[in-house]
């Protein structure tokens, strides 16, 4: 009986409801289709970019048909919306505007799964349980909880963090990197929708089906649609196991363990988390949104620069990269480092006097982080007062740590996009933008359906010149607006490159929009000073770094790392230069 019920879910049922999504869905974008033309229609302007009116009321009207198509096309809307080589800047936007916001499903549902995770009834698995959702998404929806004590493994609440000696105790504080703080008994609760996986299934050959039938009209073959229709589909897959999103917030605190970083992320607990359900630490802290709407007041500077270096360690040194940061998924909280007293008065502890070998030094302060946020979330609607306390926190010693949040994607290049992202590095070192125009064609998916590639070498080589006759005054340079014109050739061109290298390229874009925001004058190569430093280190003393590299990486690098040296020395020079100047000195 339960082959034969199986049977008919597989073989009838499903096919009936899959037909039946066929009819809605061709019904509601059946009209985009027939409206296409509009694309045609004005003249290109510069206000629009340089699309033509016409294409964009176009993309509203599809933008506001994928929203009534629910939330895997919204998902879908998503993801195109960083692959800005393949779309118009404007038509990213629009897409990139839509939210994720799916239907709530049942509190019932979610104590079924809770129960059947954790083996006991509801009621004795936690001490507080708020049944309103604070975030309802395409794929799932989160609950914050508190745990009752003896859910929570001992481990859970040790330091993340353990520091080896005395002095790398210190050091953070000193450099005004605190440790991040210990977690609490607060948790958050994603728990999927349910019969999220076969919606998504159904949706996916749908689009799979529309993806074949748009490749067969002429001048779409370069866009290879079916494939990104996979590659999209895969992305929902990986987020369909929530343990993937608990080994990624593993290995990006294990990445970040021993970095004076002010950067946390939320603690998964392993044993109570499965395909169905993740259960992590709760961060009480403040969406970037805040600060980037209010201003950070005297925080500007520091959360810009260490959000940068955040992702630059993600991308040069561990070639890890959180693969959705955008401000909704990072947020801010406080904490106070131990006083010069208090740093020696624990010096003198640990080298003069007798004390236990395993004295630490005194933990940075979270307790009044809960109330501190909770503070500043009531001023968010009064930027003033919002800056006075902010300023009144900085002069009590309070810095900002940084918190990276839904860790669900993330992007590691394979050999092949490292050694085109390192390339883009040489070509910066040795102004050589007309090869690294060739070589982004050789190296694209369909180098035999690129346009005038001659044209886009002499593109990139334009682009790279424009940064050598700046070379020495680099922060007046966005590197988004540059990045942002080579997605543009490679748009026109149709040198179609692979995803995950186009992902770096649109978080770096991404990154510097925040920093720049928040502090005008951001200079992503003094970022990556440092961090160029450190992986030319590891370049050159660990074998191991040279078996997933082309061994002209580290010639390539070396170069990157000069010239980057030598722009510091001299941009200091000049500014030192215009100070004795500026005093008759």
């Amino acid at each position: 009986m339960a082959r034969m019920r199986g049977f008919l879910r597989s073989k009838i049922w499903e096919p009936l409801l899959a037909a039946k999504r066929f009819i809605y869905l061709f019904a509601l974008f059946i009209p985009v289709l027939l409206c296409s033309s509009m694309l045609l229609i004005g003249k290109p302007k510069k206000k629009y970019r340089g699309d033509r009116w016409g294409a964009v009321w176009w993309y509203g009207f599809l933008v506001s048909r994928m929203e009534a198509a629910g939330p895997t096309f919204i998902k879908l809307a998503q993801w195109a919306a960083s692959r800005a080589d393949l779309f118009s800047s404007l038509f990213c936007e629009r897409l990139g505007a839509l939210h994720s916001q799916g239907t709530p499903h049942s509190i019932e549902h979610t104590k079924q799964v809770i129960e059947r995770v954790f083996q006991r009834p509801f009621d004795e698995v936690f001490e507080e349980f708020d049944e309103t959702p604070i975030g309802t998404g395409a794929i799932a929806q989160v609950y914050r909880a508190t745990l009752k004590q003896d859910l929570i493994p001992p481990s859970y609440l040790g330091p993340r963090r353990p520091r080896k000696t005395p002095a790398a105790a210190i050091g953070p504080a000193i450099l005004k990197d605190p440790p991040p703080s210990v977690p609490t008994a607060s948790v958050a609760i994603k728990i999927l929708h349910p019969d999220v996986s076969k919606m998504i299934a159904r949706d996916l050959s749908i689009m799979s089906f529309f993806a074949h039938a748009i490749s067969l009209l002429p001048g779409m073959q370069w866009l290879s649609l079916p494939q990104e229709v996979e590659v999209f589909g895969a992305m929902m897959f990986q987020q369909l196991d929530l343990r993937n999103e608990a080994e990624n917030l593993l290995a990006f605190e294990h990445n970040f363990s021993n970095r004076k970083v002010p950067v946390t992320f939320p603690r998964p607990l392993k044993l109570w988390s499965t395909k169905d359900i993740l259960v992590e630490e709760y961060e009480n802290a403040l969406p970037l949104e805040a600060f980037l709407r209010n201003g950070g007041g005297p925080y500007d500077e520091q959360i810009a620069t260490s959000g940068l270096d955040a992702f630059l360690n993600m991308l040069l040194l561990d070639n890890f990269v959180h693969s959705d940061l955008h401000p909704g998924n990072i947020l801010i909280k406080f904490t106070k480092p131990p006083s010069t007293r208090e740093l020696l008065s624990n010096l003198y502890n640990n080298l003069i006097s007798n004390h236990d070998e395993t004295s630490q030094a005194p933990p940075a302060d979270h307790n009044n982080s809960d109330e501190i946020v909770s503070r500043l979330r009531a001023l968010i609607p009064s930027p003033s007062a919002w800056t006075a306390e902010l300023t009144t926190l900085n002069e009590e010693g309070y810095i900002p740590e940084i918190v990276f949040i839904d860790a669900g994607l993330v992007t590691t290049l394979d050999a092949t996009n490292r050694r085109n992202f390192l390339d883009l590095f040489r070509a910066v070192a040795e102004f050589d933008g007309y090869r690294t125009g060739q070589l982004m064609v050789e190296r694209s998916r369909s180098p035999e359906l690129a346009l005038e590639t001659e044209t886009f070498a002499l593109k990139m080589q334009h682009l790279v010149l424009s940064v050598k006759r700046k070379t020495f005054s680099l922060g007046q340079i966005k590197i988004s607006d540059l990045l942002t014109e080579v997605l543009k050739a490679v748009r026109v061109h149709h040198v179609k490159m692979e995803g995950d290298f186009i992902n770096t390229v649109i978080s770096i874009l991404l990154l510097e929009g925040i920093g720049r925001q928040l502090d005008p004058g951001l200079d992503l190569f003094a970022s990556a000073l440092p961090i160029l430093r450190q992986l030319g280190g590891q370049m050159a003393t660990r074998e191991s770094m040279t078996k997933n590299l082309p061994s002209s990486n580290l010639g390539a690098l070396l170069k990157v790392w000069v010239w980057v040296e030598a722009r510091s020395f001299i941009a200091s020079a000049v500014v030192n230069a215009d100070d004795l100047v500026k005093y008759d000195l």
